[in-house]
């Protein structure tokens, strides 16, 4: 199981007013074991782009990254994973 060890919060402006309610990115610092098929030796990010709206909060999009090369993962995370990561960015809102 992944786990979560920093993070970082910025709210996504709209000057527009396009969207409904609040889009937040999230940059998530994860911890995963060896033996996963997401273990990558230098490490693995998440984008996380998170909605709060009137009527629902939650991750509109996701994408995973190789700590330091930046280069995009092509791996889902599971539906467990995407649980725990729904529920920190809900807890750890600005």
């Amino acid at each position: 199981m992944l786990t979560i060890t920093n993070h970082t919060v910025n709210l996504i402006k709209d000057p527009f007013k396009i969207l409904t309610g609040e889009r937040y990115e999230f940059i998530l610092e994860l911890d995963v074991p060896e033996d996963d098929e997401l273990y990558f030796e230098n490490g693995l990010n998440a984008r996380v782009i998170y909605t709060v709206e009137e009527t629902r909060t939650g991750i509109v999009k996701y994408e995973l990254h190789e700590r330091t090369s930046g280069n995009y993962v092509e791996f889902d995370l599971e539906d467990d994973e995407l649980e725990l990561v729904d529920t920190f960015c809900k807890e750890h809102l600005s």
